[in-house]
């Protein structure tokens, strides 16, 4: 009996892993996914307004889906932990899909705006349920695999989305935008339905979903993050729709603590925060959202603008990032092992904070290898600086709470980037109208060099403009180290596996 069960022990060891394998095939095909979709769309606008219009709205084809994504993380968060991974992924990925499909079959710029807050919807769930299920995978030892997986395809995505977009829209047309998503999605989906098996969990079938809770994070965070997006674009800051965003979102805040307090199974729950480590490693990461504006918004314009470089050679000093962060999370583990994940951490910001308080030192005009070369050490300062901290505390808690503690730190993210496109906007415009003597905006500044007809002193000022917003983004990167020298504890509270 003995060796028989060894046998069958041993049999099943490699079906075991061929199924853990297609599952993080699925995953990363999902990752694909959600990261695409943030950037594909960006090249393909003037054909998308050419066929549809809508000039004016054009925005809100990001903006509606960065505010679906990022309001519902906590609500799949939460569902996750109560119905297990595979429900949540699998309701997420349909939902996705539908809203491609209906994004390729959209009739004017209002349907296709609508129909890309139903993909943020599903988009919410693919990104966190993807980091949860990729702790639930793997040991603590070998979790920092597969998050370097993640890593690379996000990191590639960003990459070639935009020139995806670009190409499907020239030589296709821009609903192939929406439509590659369909095979891509049904193999992902057909994956994790086949292959991924969760142990059942008899908590769920009693477990009551807080939906008053969730329509009330829902309504908050789409208050104040369309407050956030359309501040200063659509409207001025101290006009009458941003003071009455921003009011109504701080009443809908009081509204979630009351309806939170109340219920039986919060959403968002009072530990996320009462938590030393769950606490500093949302606001070190909402402080990563925020910095990581500068580069991604701000240096393809300086690269343009300043260093006279074209478009493509732009996109490739921003790129190189990408190319040392997910090497620098991989080996980051060899890091940690030795001196923690605080520690690690903490070198990985101060190093970012110094990188980006150089830029402004750069010699003007410059080369492009010089903020090319401060992209590639900020990337592997960064990836030295999340890796640790999303695997740290995920393995601070188990199964029960690791949908919520993920999606909290994903969400603290997003707004963070949300909150530092708005507030960096605002100093380098203020920068602008400051160097020209009158009132001016970014955009109007690189459309006039865009036409040849903006004298050397407006390049210098937009120079200073993204100096001043690189200042910025290393006071977020100091602001983290703090956070983490002073709240996070030293050793963080490790479950075993």
């Amino acid at each position: 009996m003995g060796s028989t069960s060894s046998a069958e022990r041993e049999a099943a060891r490699p079906a075991a892993a061929g199924r853990r394998g297609a599952v993080v095939a699925a995953l990363m095909l999902s990752m694909a996914l959600a990261a695409l979709d943030a950037t594909i769309v960006s090249t393909a606008v003037p054909q998308i307004v050419g066929d549809l219009g809508g000039f004016s709205v054009f925005s809100w084809l990001f903006s509606g889906y960065l505010l679906a994504v990022t309001v519902t993380l906590p609500v799949y968060g939460k569902l996750s932990d109560t119905f297990g991974r595979k429900p949540v992924l699998i309701a997420g990925s349909v939902l996705f899909l539908l809203g491609s499909l209906l994004c390729a079959l959209a009739w004017n710029m209002g349907a296709l705006i609508a129909f890309r807050v139903v993909q943020g919807l599903g988009g919410g769930a693919l990104q966190g349920t993807v980091q949860t299920l990729a702790a639930d995978l793997y040991p603590l030892k070998d979790r920092p695999k597969i998050q370097s997986k993640l890593s690379t395809v996000w990191a590639v995505s960003a990459v070639a989305g935009p020139g995806l977009g670009g190409v499907l829209a020239a030589y296709a047309d821009w609903r192939w935008i929406f439509l590659i998503n369909l095979p891509i999605g049904a193999l992902a989906l057909w994956l994790i339905v086949r292959h991924l098996h969760e142990p059942d969990r008899e908590a769920a079938a009693h477990a009551r979903v807080d939906w008053a809770g969730a329509l009330a994070v829902f309504a908050c965070g789409g208050v104040l993050l369309t407050a956030l997006v359309q501040g200063g674009v659509a409207w001025p800051w101290l006009s009458a729709p941003s003071l009455a965003l921003f009011g109504a979102g701080l009443a809908l805040v009081a509204v979630v603590v009351l309806v939170e307090r109340r219920a039986a199974e919060p959403i968002i729950p009072g530990w996320v925060w009462r938590r030393r480590t769950i606490a500093a490693v949302n606001l070190a990461l909402g402080a990563l959202g925020l910095l990581m504006v500068a580069p991604s918004v701000f240096l393809p314009t300086y690269a343009q603008s300043v260093l006279g470089l074209a478009p493509v050679a732009a996109g490739f000093v921003l790129s190189v990032w990408t190319l040392s962060w997910p090497v620098s999370a991989a080996l980051s583990q060899h890091v940690y092992r030795r001196i923690g994940f605080r520690n690690t951490a903490m070198l990985g910001i101060g190093t970012a904070s110094l990188i980006l308080f150089a830029f402004p030192f750069l010699p003007y005009p410059g080369q492009a290898w010089q903020p090319a070369l401060l992209m590639l050490l900020l990337g592997a300062a960064l990836g030295l600086f999340q890796l640790p901290l999303i695997v740290g505390v995920q393995s601070t808690v188990g199964w029960a709470e690791r949908g919520t503690t993920t999606a909290s730190v994903l969400f603290c993210r997003q707004t963070g980037q949300t909150i530092g496109a708005a507030l960096f906007g605002a100093v380098a415009n203020g920068v602008l109208a400051a160097r020209l003597g009158g009132a001016g905006d970014l955009d109007s500044v690189t459309r006039a060099l865009d036409s040849g007809s903006a004298p050397e002193a407006t390049r210098r000022a937009i120079a200073d403009a993204v100096h001043a917003v690189y200042l910025g983004a290393a006071c977020a990167a100091a602001l983290a180290f703090l956070v983490l020298l002073f709240l996070a504890p030293r050793r963080f509270p490790v479950l075993k596996d």
